[in-house]
């Protein structure tokens, strides 16, 4: 799967032309948030993760990291991440390209609550250097998000 295959399936909601292709490296949350000229906050950084032996995506903002706990009171189980090499069989996508979009089959989709104090955020789009610009109500239909969770240690002030 690629850039032009997230584009193909987000073409299916009247938003593929909305991908943006970059000249650099979005591959990380700071690399991403410098090409997308935003803050690294509202990028939509997709982790990827082992739950009951099945590959499942969770969205969270960009300034965020997994809270080990609450991920296991949501989950029943501790946090555990294929390695990069195993993202394109498990996932659809490479590393640094992974998002929720035109993903395998099955792969289950989560959006963490850090995401909702934005009214748009900028997932990856299928490639190292590529992103979309989504409302959280665009996110949802896209992703086909199995719900909301809250697994992120809280923001810093």
């Amino acid at each position: 799967m690629s850039v032009e295959s997230v584009r193909r399936y987000l073409d299916k909601f009247g938003w593929g032309d909305r991908v943006i292709e970059f000249e650099k490296s979005s591959a990380t949350v700071a690399e991403a948030a410098v090409a997308a000229g935003t803050e690294p906050c509202r990028i939509a950084k997709t982790m990827s993760f082992i739950i009951s032996g099945e590959p499942v995506l969770i969205l969270l903002a960009g300034d965020v990291k997994v809270d080990n706990h609450r991920f296991k009171e949501t989950f029943h189980e501790k946090a555990r991440m294929p390695k990069p090499e195993e993202l394109p069989e498990l996932i659809g996508h490479p590393q640094g390209g992974v998002c929720p979009f035109d993903i395998k089959e099955g792969v289950k989709v989560y959006l963490d609550e850090s995401l909702r104090r934005f009214e748009t955020v900028f997932p990856a789009a299928g490639s190292g250097n590529s992103a979309i610009e989504l409302t959280i109500p665009e996110l949802e239909k896209a992703s086909r998000a199995e719900g909301w969770v809250e697994v992120s240690k809280p923001v810093e002030q």
